[in-house]
């Protein structure tokens, strides 16, 4: 991303971007595990350590990480049947508001998609989180400073309506994007608790707000 994303999933690539460089592709190529090799091990071991919040405890993958990181090391495309599965499996555990009610405050959210901040060390534990939407994706008109590695989400509601569908829809991309692309690098901001249910509520608004500056 061209913005720092400050999130617990940077350590996670961080680590696997690093350890592919080391490792030796003979584990893999035999059946094993070529992030179990003394080599990668050595590199997680050498390099990261704990400082506050930040805990080496989150260089440990999830499945979906893990697979991800695998054929990526090994250069090949995940089987269809795997990729299927690990998404339906991240949509299985998408929780939808308590209230039944997807919309917040669009200019909370507007905040929240402006700010990096969050689960660094140096932030203070149980601060409010970031989302850091803008790093990657186009939301605003003529902001200069927005990234574009995802979609741009200018005139996010205006283009696609707020009906029920497109609502669920929605919060299903931001609670977990793995469960429509098991290898998205959109953080999971629900799934991981990285954002609050009222944090995405107003997320979601600055998305379908017709008073929202994405929709103006």
């Amino acid at each position: 991303m061209k913005k720092i994303v400050l999130l617990a999933m940077t350590a996670v690539s961080a680590a696997v971007l690093s350890g592919c460089a080391g490792m030796d592709k003979s584990a893999s190529a035999n059946g094993g595990d070529p992030f179990a090799t003394a080599s990668f091990q050595k590199i997680l071991k050498d390099d990261f350590v704990s400082k506050g919040q930040a805990s080496v405890d989150r260089l440990k993958q999830t499945q979906h990480q893990y697979e991800c990181s695998k054929y990526e090391y090994l250069g090949k495309p995940m089987p269809a049947d795997l990729q299927k599965k690990l998404e339906q499996d991240a949509m299985s555990k998408v929780v939808y508001p308590k209230d039944g009610q997807y919309l917040g405050d669009w200019k909370a959210g507007l905040k929240i998609a402006e700010d990096g901040k969050g689960m660094q060390w140096s932030d203070k534990p149980g601060s409010p989180n970031g989302g850091n939407c803008l790093a990657c994706h186009k939301m605003i008109a003529n902001d200069p400073s927005q990234g574009n590695i995802g979609p741009e989400l200018y005139h996010y509601a205006k283009l696609r309506g707020n009906s029920e569908a497109v609502l669920k829809y929605t919060w299903q991309r931001i609670y977990d994007s793995e469960a429509f692309n098991a290898c998205s690098y959109m953080p999971p901001f629900g799934a991981h608790k990285i954002l609050t249910e009222q944090q995405m509520k107003d997320v979601m608004a600055l998305l379908m707000d017709p008073d929202s500056p994405v929709n103006k």
